[in-house]
């Protein structure tokens, strides 16, 4: 399974309030349409601060991130080509500016455990170091860091996404230049409290320095998750 990310910004002139209603009652429903989707959340932006880590960030401002999820390329690239999408993309621009849209592959580290009481979301973009390639983050990400990550305690769930494909707007490909994103790291824990207590641990200590010697910039993030599908 993959996932398509999208990183939205407001259309100028219109309100937080008004963004968040449009994309959750009609936006949504419209997008749920779309063939072959297996999944949809909506990730609205409710905190932008540097949380409880001492890192280089990435001149990021976005107020949601969405999340489709199909069985394949060939899924997504259907659901995209179908009529459904173009209601949806229609839509999109009566409420939204600029979009950079993602395509990743997934690594769940730490399932989330749904049953276990309402969870805080925390997502980062990540940038790598200059003069690494993608193989080279990609080996890095998903192998020692991901194993010092999961040792963080207070730690309800950890999703690493792998970017595979970029482009701007609703299809046009982008560059890597235009759209400097190699990974976007899901975190969910109870609380803030447990955020800081879980970024202050040895733990932590030993992923941080980790993260120096490959992730260029991080860009966090803590959003409410609105479930479409």
């Amino acid at each position: 399974m993959i996932v398509r990310m999208g990183l939205l910004t407001r259309k100028q002139g219109l309100s937080h309030e008004d963004f968040r209603d449009h994309w959750r009652n009609v936006h949504g429903p419209l997008v749920a349409s779309l063939p072959g989707l297996r999944r949809y959340h909506q990730n609205h932006v409710v905190d932008s601060r540097q949380l409880a880590i001492d890192h280089a960030r990435g001149n990021w401002a976005i107020d949601g991130i969405s999340e489709l999820w199909f069985d394949s390329i060939d899924d997504m690239y259907r659901a995209i080509s179908s009529e459904a999408y173009r209601d949806v993309a229609q839509d999109h621009e009566r409420f939204v500016g600029e979009t950079g849209l993602i395509t990743a592959e997934q690594n769940i580290v730490v399932p989330v455990e749904a049953t276990r009481g309402p969870l805080i979301k925390r997502m980062s973009i990540l940038t790598r170091k200059p003069g690494l390639t993608a193989e080279q983050f990609k080996a890095e990400w998903w192998g020692f860091h991901a194993e010092a990550v999961k040792k963080f305690p207070n730690l309800m769930g950890y999703t690493q996404n792998f970017v595979t494909e970029r482009s701007i707007g609703l299809g046009k490909p982008a560059s890597y230049e235009s759209l400097p994103i190699d990974g976007m790291v899901e975190l969910w824990f109870r609380s803030i409290a447990d955020i800081e207590a879980a970024f202050r641990s040895p733990a932590a200590n030993v992923s941080q320095t980790h993260a120096l010697s490959f992730i260029a910039e991080i860009t966090t993030f803590l959003v409410e998750t609105h479930e479409v599908i």
